[in-house]
């Protein structure tokens, strides 16, 4: 109750800035390495036991804060409640009061343990965008009560606890970071989390996240993998590299990997499902909604490496006779589950007329009907069964940034944009010879 209080009169601990940026925070930290197996000792000075643990609780913000100490007190391992803490220092613990509990230690919801759960275990720094080990926690002591407010994530650090007799044993933070810029993660088959998913981790650009994803551990991909909103994962997965996200979707539950597939990119999807055995494929398809499995079943059946293969199918068809003001309202709606590279104009045939990109549709007037937005240059089409080279050709010599994929009688099919070229021709690099090469 004692926290609630702190916080209600406004007193808690800062979220925006961190804490360690404060003089009399930095000159006190208290190493939580440097506690492991410190004496106990009661107001007289009389050693009681010896610390084992630091029993701390973070869903209540961006620091934890020190419940209670875990302590050794002959065979038994006790709890001692953190109102009990006189001072805590490199291998002293100095209580305030000698109420024992004789039962043995069990955690409580939301408590963790910050030598058993944390120290050395991995950690995601969002600020820097990467995975780290903590060689070291650092508590302080603000507001009467004691809190986690550093992360020590140096090799010293950790050379210093495993090599006593060759490092100096006086720890001095070499290279801390505020605890409000990590995410904690706990052993296996437990993640820790914070009470919401770090805001930090909101501002991370996909593919900052997949790349933090290919690093961390199962249990910690996973407890990261389930912090994000589905569209987001969905976006983060289609920035990891192949080898990585074919583990992934095998890690998860099928739901969860079908779900996660169904919301990518078409060509993404079937990128990550072509990497998949039949078995695994069919499973996930039929794990989808059936549209969805459908549209995903089609482009699988194009050859890899032809435009069929490559293209996306979320196209937003209109027709000539549309008004500017109507085709802005599809948009909206359809941006709001899909994103969009452009407007596939089509006449009554549904044959392709033009590729009008969203500025062209800005610009018009409200009432203008999109016949009068249609102009040249045109855009560069390919039919589905071409291979690279054509894509390639058509794509350099139109000087365009996307093709539209069209069948024999010209109905719009899907679209390929540059950035998929690439990713074609990057997997598909070795011993090609593509037309802006020069020499041998």
């Amino acid at each position: 109750m004692a926290d609630s209080g702190v916080r209600r009169r406004g007193r808690g601990l800062p979220r925006s800035r961190g804490v360690l940026v404060r003089r009399g925070v930095a000159e006190s930290l208290v190493s939580v390495a440097g506690l492991v197996g410190a004496p106990v000792r009661d107001p007289q000075g009389n050693q009681i036991g010896r610390l084992v643990d630091v029993v701390v609780r973070w869903d209540r913000g961006a620091y934890p804060q020190v419940s209670g100490l875990v302590v050794r007190v002959g065979f038994r391992r006790v709890f001692w409640h953190d109102t009990d803490i006189g001072a805590l220092a490199r291998g002293r613990v100095q209580l305030d009061s000698t109420r024992l509990d004789l039962r043995d230690f069990a955690r409580r919801a939301g408590e963790q343990l910050l030598v058993k759960d944390v120290l050395d275990h991995q950690l995601v720094d969002v600020d820097g965008a990467r995975v780290v080990r903590a060689a070291d926690l650092y508590l302080s002591r603000l507001s009467s009560r004691y809190w986690v407010v550093g992360v020590d994530v140096s090799f010293v650090s950790f050379l210093r606890r495993i090599l006593p007799r060759f490092v100096s044993a006086r720890p001095t933070p070499e290279k801390v970071l505020d605890f409000s810029t990590v995410q904690p993660f706990g052993p296996p088959g437990g993640p820790v989390r914070l009470r919401r998913p770090h805001r930090g981790l909101r501002r991370m650009r996909p593919a900052a996240v997949a790349d933090l994803l290919e690093e961390l551990g199962r249990p910690q991909r996973q407890a990261l993998l389930s912090m994000l909103e589905p569209d987001t994962a969905a976006d983060v997965l289609e920035e990891m590299a192949p080898e990585h996200l074919e583990l992934l979707l095998r890690e998860v539950p099928q739901a969860r990997a079908a779900e996660l597939v169904a919301r990518m990119e078409p060509d993404e999807a079937v990128d990550a499902l072509r990497d998949l055995s039949e078995l695994e494929r069919e499973l996930l398809l039929s794990s989808m909604p059936t549209d969805r499995a459908a549209e995903l079943t089609r482009l699988l059946s194009y050859p890899k490496g032809v435009a069929g293969g490559i293209m996306t199918t979320n196209i937003l068809v209109v027709y000539l006779a549309d008004t500017v003001e109507a085709v802005r309202v599809r948009v909206l709606r359809h941006h709001a589950t899909e994103d969009i590279d452009g407007l596939v104009v089509v006449d009554d045939q549904g044959r392709l007329v033009d590729d009008l990109s969203l500025f062209d549709l800005l610009a018009g007037n409200p009432g203008q009907p999109v016949s009068e937005l249609v102009r040249a240059p045109y855009p560069g089409t390919v039919q589905p069964d071409a291979d690279l080279d054509e894509v390639v050709e058509q794509l350099t010599g139109n000087r365009g940034a996307s093709l539209v994929v069209v069948d024999p009688e010209g109905h719009p099919l899907g679209r390929i944009l540059a950035d998929d070229v690439v990713d074609a021709l990057v997997e598909s690099r070795a011993g090609r010879h593509w037309p802006w090469q020069v020499g041998p």
